[in-house]
Formats: C-alpha cells, sequence, structure tokens
C-alpha cells in the first residue's frame, strides 16, 4: 500500500513538472559578472534581521551580538555599531539548560523595529531568555531599559518568528516558552497590557510564522471599519488525520482595536480568526503546502493591495517551488463573510473539523467593531456579548478558503527552493504598471521575473551570496536609485534591481523584456529607465515589454574580413567559441552558408561553442553561429561569432626524441635498428609470395631517435609516436597482396591515433589495443591491414591529443623490382613482436617504472607515476 501511495506520487510530480506555469530564467549572471556591494564583520554572524530607513538614507542591521547601521546607498560603508552580549551569569544559566556556549547561548538580535522618529525597539534571544531595549539613534547606544522579551521575539535563534511594529505597539508571533511548545500571537503595548491567543490547537498548532504586517482598512472607511493585522504562518492541520502530520499555510487576522474580552477571553483576542491560504494545481489535484515567506504590495486604496507568497510542498526535495498571488478583496471576502468550521461530534474517518451550519450570532464574531456596532451601543470588544466570544473562542477556523488569483500559482520554478520573497511594481514606458518579482533561494540565488497578462517571464537569475546558502531576508528600496538588499548568515549583499548595461545590443535589451530597462538608440547603449529624468529623452527610448526585437535599428551585416581566422594542424582538433547569452535562445551553427548536419566528429558544447575532433581537409571553411530566440510570436535570429578554419599541413620533421637506452632495456630487439638510422625499413608487413612490388621513397620520418630526450613528459608534453615508425616498415610490399602497418604512440589518457591515404582518412580494417599506465598516460597500438596497392599512396599515422599531435608518414610507390626477396632479419623479428603484443606492453611497464630514476636524472621530465 505504502510503495502505491509512492508511485501515485512521484508520477504526480512528474506531471507538475511538466505543466504550470514555470520559467526559465533568460540570463545568467554570476557574481564577477556585475557589481555587488557586500558588508561582513570578522567575528560577527546572522546578518539575518534587516531593517530600511529610506528617510534616514540607513539600513540597519540586526546580528548576533550586534546592530550596524548601514549606508543605503553603499551597505559596504559603516556608520554606527553597537555590541549587545550576554552576561556571565545568563550564559551560565543557559549551558545549564543544556545549550551550546559557543552558538545557541549567545543573544541573537530579531526584533529592529521603529519605535518613534529617534528610537528603534530592539529584542534579542539573548541566550535563551528575551530581552528587549530601545537604541537611541542620536548616538547609537543602547538605554539599558531592559524589557522582558517573552512573547516578542523566540527563545531559539532557530525558530521561526514574526513582528511588525504598528503606532508603538508591537505585533509577534512566537512562542511564549523555552521549550518552544506554548505558540503566541500577541500584542504588547506601554498603555496596556499584553493581549494574546488562547492556548489551544484549535487556535495555534505547531505554527511556523513567517510575516505580519498591517493593512490600513479603517482609513477612510465609510462605516468606520479598524485597522487590522494579518499574520501568515503554516501549521499542523486540525481539520485532518494523516498518516504523518499534514501541513497547512494559514492566513489570520486581528484587529488593531481589540481590547480582549470583559468576561469571556480576558486579555486574549476577540477577534483572532485563520483561515487556509490555498496554493496549488487543482488541475492535477497538486498542493504546495508551506509558506516560506510572504509579501504584501501595498497601494493607497487597500482594495487594490495584492499578497504574494512563496511556497513549497510538504513533502521535500521535490525540487518545486511556487510563487501565489491573492487579491486583498478575495481575503476581507473570506474573513467578513466566510462560514466556521467546527469540531465534528462524530468522527468520520479522517476529518476532524467540519462546517458549521448553524446559527452565527450578531455581532459576527471576529469581526472588528464597526459603526453598526457602535449604533448597538457596543463601542470596543469589552461590549461584546458573551454568545459572539464563545463561539469566536470555540471557532477560530473558517471553512472557506483563501484562493490565489486565477486559481493557481504564478510561478512554479523547477529544482529551486525559494526562501523569500519582495515585489515591486514598475512603471514601464507603454504606460502600464507591472509587478516584477524577487525570489531568494537556500542556494544564495536570485531570480528576477515579470508577470504579464499573459503569463510570467524570468528576467535573470544571479549568484547572489559567495557560498551557497539560504537567503534569510529580501528588502527593496523603491526611492532614488533602486537597491535589493539581501541578509544571510555570512553577511549583508546589496543588488541594483536591473543590470541594464550588461545588454550590448538594442535586440538583446529589447529581448530581456526587463520593464527597468530601454534602448537610447542616441547613446547605443541599455540603459535604467529609472536614471533618465529628461522626459523628452525617455520617449525616445526604445522598450518593448513582448520582446519584439524588430523595433530595433537595422543592423550592418558582418563582413567576411572580420571572421576570426584559425589555422590549424591536419587531425588536431578545433574548438570553436560561442557564448550565447540568452538561456532561452537556440544555437545553430553553418559551415559555408548551409545548416551544420551532426557527425561523428562534431561535438555541440551547449551555448559555449563547437569542438571539432580530428579536421579534415573536408572541415575547412566558413563557421557562423547563429542565436535564434522566439518573442512576441516571432523568431529573431542573430550571428554572435564567425570562424574561418584553415588546415597548416604538417611538415616532415622530429617532433619526438627517444632514449636509446631505455629502448634497449624495453626491446633489444629494436635497438640495432634505431641506432643505424631514421632511414631503416624495418616492416610489419605480413608478405609471401614475388612479383611487382611496392617501395618507399625518400621522404624521412617525423620523428627520429635520440639519446639524451625523453620518452613523453607527462600529459603536457602530449601525444608521440614510437619506433618503429612507418618509414622504418616501408621496405617493400608485394602489389597484389594485403599488407599491415603499426603505430604504437604513448601520450595523455585522450591519446587516440588515426590513420590517413593520401589525404583521405581510413575507418575501415583498423585495429587499436590501449593500454593504461597511470591516470596521466596511456599506450596505444593500431594497426590497419590494406588491400594490395594499384596506385602509388601516402599513408599518414597521427597521434592526437588535446595537448599536442604526433605524425609519422610514408610514401608507397609501385616497383617492378623483385624487392619482395630482400626481406631482412628484422621482419621476422617484428612478426614475433606483434604476435606477442600482450607481452611487449608488460615490458613496456615494467622497463618504464624501473628506469623512471634514470630518465628523470638525465632528462628533466616529469614522472608518469
Amino acid at each position: 500500500m505504502a510503495l502505491s501511495v509512492l508511485g501515485v506520487f512521484l508520477g504526480l510530480l512528474l506531471e507538475v513538472s511538466a505543466h504550470g506555469p514555470s520559467s526559465v530564467p533568460r540570463s545568467s549572471w554570476r557574481r564577477e559578472d556585475v557589481n555587488l556591494l557586500e558588508f561582513w564583520e570578522s567575528g560577527v554572524f546572522n546578518y539575518s534581521t534587516l531593517l530600511l530607513n529610506e528617510e534616514r538614507g540607513a539600513l540597519y542591521v540586526g546580528a548576533r551580538e550586534a546592530v550596524f547601521e548601514l549606508s543605503k546607498d553603499n551597505v559596504s560603508v559603516k556608520k554606527n555599531q553597537v555590541s549587545w552580549q550576554v552576561s556571565k551569569t545568563h550564559m551560565d544559566m543557559c549551558v545549564s539548560k543544556g545549550k551550546s556556549k559557543e552558538k545557541e547561548c549567545l543573544n541573537y538580535i530579531r526584533v529592529l523595529q521603529v519605535y518613534d522618529d529617534h528610537h528603534l525597539y530592539v529584542c534579542g534571544t539573548y541566550a535563551f531568555q528575551p530581552n528587549c531595549d530601545y537604541l537611541s539613534l542620536s548616538d547609537f547606544r543602547l538605554m539599558n531599559k531592559q524589557e522582558d522579551g517573552r512573547g516578542k521575539c523566540s527563545y531559539d535563534p532557530a525558530q521561526s518568528f514574526t513582528t511588525v511594529m504598528v503606532d508603538g505597539e508591537l505585533y509577534s508571533g512566537t512562542a511564549y516558552n523555552f521549550l518552544g511548545s506554548e505558540p503566541i500571537i500577541s500584542r504588547y503595548s506601554l498603555s496596556q497590557s499584553l493581549l494574546r491567543t488562547e492556548y489551544s490547537t484549535s487556535w495555534l498548532n505547531e505554527p511556523s510564522f513567517v510575516f505580519a504586517d498591517v493593512i490600513r482598512e479603517g482609513r477612510n472607511s465609510a462605516d468606520g471599519d479598524d485597522d487590522k493585522i494579518y499574520y501568515f504562518f503554516t501549521e499542523v492541520s486540525v481539520e485532518y488525520e494523516f498518516f504523518g502530520k499534514l501541513l497547512i499555510p494559514r492566513i489570520a487576522r486581528v484587529c488593531k482595536g481589540d481590547q480582549g474580552g470583559q468576561r469571556t477571553l480576558q486579555k486574549k483576542w476577540t477577534s483572532f480568526l485563520k483561515a487556509k491560504l490555498v496554493c496549488s494545481m487543482p488541475e492535477l489535484n497538486f498542493v504546495f503546502n508551506v509558506v516560506h515567506d510572504v509579501f504584501i504590495l501595498k497601494t493607497p486604496d487597500w482594495r487594490e493591495t495584492v499578497i504574494y507568497g512563496v511556497f513549497t510542498s510538504q513533502w521535500g526535495n521535490v525540487g518545486l517551488s511556487a510563487v501565489c498571488a491573492y487579491n486583498m478583496t478575495s481575503v476581507d471576502e473570506v474573513f467578513s463573510k466566510g462560514k466556521y468550521m467546527q469540531k465534528a461530534t462524530v468522527e468520520q474517518s479522517h476529518t476532524k473539523w467540519v462546517r458549521y451550519n448553524g446559527i452565527t450570532p450578531t455581532p459576527r464574531p471576529g469581526a472588528c467593531i464597526n459603526n453598526q456596532n457602535r449604533m448597538q451601543n457596543i463601542d470596543s470588544s469589552l461590549q461584546l456579548p458573551d454568545k459572539t466570544l464563545q463561539f469566536v473562542k470555540d471557532h477560530p477556523l473558517l471553512a472557506d478558503p483563501v484562493l490565489p488569483i486565477g486559481n493557481g500559482p504564478r510561478l512554479i520554478a523547477k529544482d529551486v527552493n525559494y526562501t523569500q520573497i519582495a515585489v515591486e511594481r514598475v512603471p514601464a514606458l507603454d504606460n502600464n504598471v507591472y509587478d516584477v518579482i524577487f525570489t531568494g533561494t537556500d542556494k544564495g540565488v536570485l531570480h528576477k521575473s515579470v508577470v504579464y497578462e499573459g503569463g510570467v517571464h524570468t528576467v535573470e537569475e544571479l549568484q547572489l551570496l559567495k557560498n551557497p546558502e539560504p537567503i534569510k531576508t529580501l528588502l527593496l528600496s523603491t526611492q532614488g536609485a533602486r537597491f535589493l538588499y539581501a541578509g544571510s548568515d555570512s553577511g549583508v549583499v546589496q543588488s541594483p534591481t536591473a543590470f541594464c548595461e550588461k545588454y550590448q545590443t538594442c535586440a538583446d535589451c529589447i529581448l530581456a523584456r526587463d520593464p527597468y530597462c530601454a534602448w537610447d538608440p542616441h547613446a547605443a547603449s541599455c540603459v535604467n529607465i529609472f536614471r533618465t529624468q529628461d522626459h523628452a529623452q525617455r520617449r525616445k527610448l526604445l522598450q518593448d515589454l513582448r520582446g519584439d526585437a524588430g523595433r530595433c535599428p537595422s543592423v550592418r551585416p558582418r563582413m567576411a574580413e572580420s571572421y576570426r581566422r584559425m589555422v590549424v594542424k591536419p587531425g588536431s582538433s578545433a574548438e570553436l567559441p560561442c557564448r550565447v547569452r540568452s538561456n532561452l535562445a537556440q544555437v545553430q551553427w553553418k559551415i559555408n552558408g548551409s545548416d551544420l548536419t551532426e557527425a561523428s566528429n562534431f561535438l555541440l558544447m551547449g551555448d559555449t561553442g563547437l569542438l571539432i575532433y580530428s579536421v579534415a581537409p573536408e572541415d575547412q571553411g566558413r563557421y557562423e553561429c547563429w542565436s535564434v530566440e522566439a518573442a512576441a510570436g516571432k523568431n529573431f535570429t542573430r550571428l554572435v561569432a564567425g570562424f574561418d578554419l584553415q588546415l597548416d599541413l604538417p611538415k616532415s620533421e622530429s617532433s619526438l626524441s627517444f632514449s636509446a637506452d631505455l629502448i634497449e632495456e624495453l626491446n633489444p630487439d629494436i635497438q640495432s635498428t634505431v641506432r643505424s638510422s631514421t632511414t631503416s625499413t624495418v616492416c610489419s608487413s605480413v608478405l609471401s609470395g614475388g612479383g611487382p612490388s611496392v617501395s618507399r621513397s625518400s621522404s624521412s620520418s617525423s620523428s627520429s631517435p635520440s639519446s639524451s630526450s625523453s620518452v613523453w613528459g607527462g600529459v603536457g608534453g602530449g601525444a608521440r609516436l614510437l619506433p618503429p615508425l612507418l618509414p622504418q616498415q616501408s621496405w617493400g610490399v608485394h602489389s597484389h597482396q594485403a599488407f599491415l602497418l603499426y603505430c604504437l604512440a604513448l601520450g595523455p589518457s585522450d591519446v587516440s591515433i588515426h590513420w590517413y591515404a593520401n589525404g583521405r582518412r581510413l575507418h575501415t580494417a583498423i585495429n587499436e589495443y590501449r593500454h593504461t599506465f597511470t591516470h596521466e598516460s596511456v599506450l596505444v597500438s593500431s594497426w590497419v591491414r590494406e588491400e594490395p596497392l594499384s596506385k602509388d599512396t601516402q599513408y599518414q599515422c597521427i597521434a592526437i591529443s588535446r595537448s599536442g599531435n604526433d605524425t609519422s608518414e610514408t610514401d608507397l610507390r609501385l616497383s617492378s623490382g623483385d624487392e619482395a626477396n630482400s626481406v631482412s632479419k628484422e621482419l621476422n623479428q617484428w612478426r614475433e613482436a606483434l604476435a606477442e603484443h600482450e607481452h611487449q606492453l608488460q615490458n613496456w611497464k615494467k622497463a618504464w617504472v624501473g628506469t623512471h630514476t634514470h630518465t628523470h636524472t638525465h632528462t628533466h621530465t616529469h614522472s608518469l607515476s
């Protein structure tokens, strides 16, 4: 049964991966590609609490045992710093309770809120004894007015929690005890006592808080409504029973003017209600049931406010993240008019709570005080009837869920775990506004996406953090120069919101579809529209968020003279670099104007170039790398790189030296031949009979033995052919019989041997054996069996590797002489050597190890072992 459920689940994941509004980042930037500013100090960690004050031009950072004031425009500039360390008494008490002295029993600053124009309210974990104080901005020091931080700040620095300051009152979602077993949503105020949630699993059941903020619904309200504070968290479901703990994302609401009840719910919220926050793909019945962060995109009219959240699935490591958006009017509809849930009197299978269909008391349970209540002489929650208060105490859960815009995610990202989100509404040059979504990942990567009517487009991804660690905080500065700030355990990073200058052409600028960027035809550059204040100049900028690059000025075609000329030796490899910046573009190669077809010696290296193995004469010509990118219903092609590839014919010169002493130790039969001359006619051809013969012309070998040089100097030395070379084998062959030619090469692990006859590569009747000495050196033997010759033929044996090649060649011509009878003694010796090929390889290896020290001393080569 378990395997069946698992199989269904995995199949569902595959379906989800293939569907949904997923988006591949068009551009990928490395840290070194862009200008980023950083702040960190030695010995200080956990820079996860950020507070931006645009008016003061400051970014306040809460870290471990320190608070910093940084410049908003350049976070690498530190303006002020204050330390707040744990006393020895509190440290010892923390350690005695089993906590770590080096990590847990320190003071992690987790609350940084503006208290008034001259002070910040600061809270820290303070060795599992939360403490709060006031920070004076005039001299940047703590005022030593320490207050109990329980209910305001978490005990555990690793525990999730959230706070927001509203009109001098601190609203928090955290744990109220040392063990973290008593969750609480509370309000702290100097003017009134602590107001909190009921300690009940039906109110809060192991919640993981992520965000809280105020919506000013009471401002200019016609019915005298109140402002509301919304909380977002994930908790264990109370309404369903599962084989494990089923997690549910929630949105909860309390009224700012709530004062608790007179008898029922004394010092407890009378307005606390919560609802399910749905982020799913209903067509596949797949749910993203863990919310990690929320951003509320506020507008002057609260009804136009949009809530954005990042979600993943509870069943970890599925590699899917989603961004869902919610209209504030939909949220208000659920809380103002939605049905309630109640505990089931009779348990029905896995369902523990059911919809309440009875009569709801008046005033409506959980509602804020408004003009209608005041007309009934109910001016505060203290005057609410006990029936209403008892109902909301027993029915805090709403039956109707809050559904996302479009009933599904705005964005689904594969192989990514989103941790943070920030959103900006950007006015573009087409007089429309677009929501730009910034999402941070658990690997320190930032994604930037734009929401359009037809879907979403991910503009770029950036490796924001130096190390692959989670982004814990993400803030946006939208005044003046726009910046993004990211906090992590290791430091703070400041990034521009756009990298327009990275797009070098008009087509690239337009195809980026970035609402921050536009093409300036006069300056021939891609510019940030928010740094162009001249309205006349802005009207001349080109921007098309559909990506229609056809609006760009025509570009003069590249001249043939501008193609990069590349000259390579026959049989070597050629790498043609072509860096295509767009991940959405397809690469198309052409040779001499025709599309490049797949071949065994061509390797497309993604968006980085083309690799040609063993370049032959037919591979010469003009190569072009084109990018093809689709946008606005069109395909846009651009020439990215051009090459003129030519062959440099190999010269018949010595390229290998060989130690005569080493050769003699390897095979005494070879030594006398090598010492004699480079034109020895040692042959490995298997011959018999008489008749017209074929003999070698006077061309020399490409490798000459030398008693004072090394065999091969490691990987950097390239491939080397070893005796007997082709001229030493071509003593004469019969014109009417098949013959055999043999080559032996030593080189790095990628060495290979290729054969050519009259410039054309041979592919058939080739045998090859490889023997590995070390991870750096390989011995390759190859022989080719040829049919009887009918005309003069030039044979080439080429040893090829990425670090260097070597060639041996011989000219065989028809001869009327009876040279077949002059078979030498060396021929018989080489026939025996070939028959004992495996034995020879063992001799090579033993001799190499045995003479390694001797060779190194006299020739200064690198060791192979």
